[in-house]
């Protein structure tokens, strides 16, 4: 039967361990953009916003993996709540917090400046999230 969802329900252990696996593929997607998109010849605007994408793609995974029973529209809301709040984070500066944000870690996890570019950038990155975990195939519709 096309386009039907299997009635067979998923473990939520099995649901967490597969977005955590997407959540890697993302990750390393991301990295590889931001470290070889310029010398690929990528434009400045694929590299910056699609990494920006990716963040919040990565963020709804990891949500629905430490979360695996909520549905994909909480998982969404929370992931959403999270990116803007790391968003207006760059909007507060302390010299550890500034210090952080020069680290590579800290530039990929926290970013340095504020963009409500960035704030779209998530909702699309949370919309492809939702799809990853739409055509993962859980049972429920979630």
């Amino acid at each position: 039967m096309h386009g039907t969802q299997s009635t067979t329900p998923v473990a939520p252990l099995q649901v967490s361990l597969v977005r955590a696996a997407l959540a890697l593929v993302v990750i390393a997607c991301g990295l590889t953009l931001r470290w070889y998109g310029f010398p690929l010849g990528l434009p400045a605007f694929v590299v910056k916003y699609g990494g920006s994408l990716l963040w919040a793609t990565m963020v709804f995974l990891l949500v629905g993996a430490v979360l695996p029973h909520l549905t994909r529209t909480k998982i969404a809301a929370i992931a959403t709540a999270i990116a803007v709040l790391v968003e207006l984070s760059r909007l507060v500066h302390t010299p550890w917090l500034d210090a952080f944000r020069l680290t590579t870690a800290g530039a990929l996890l926290l970013g340095r400046i504020f963009s409500l570019w960035n704030v779209l950038a998530y909702v699309v990155g949370i919309v492809v999230g939702a799809w990853l975990d739409q055509i993962a195939g859980w049972a429920k519709a979630r």
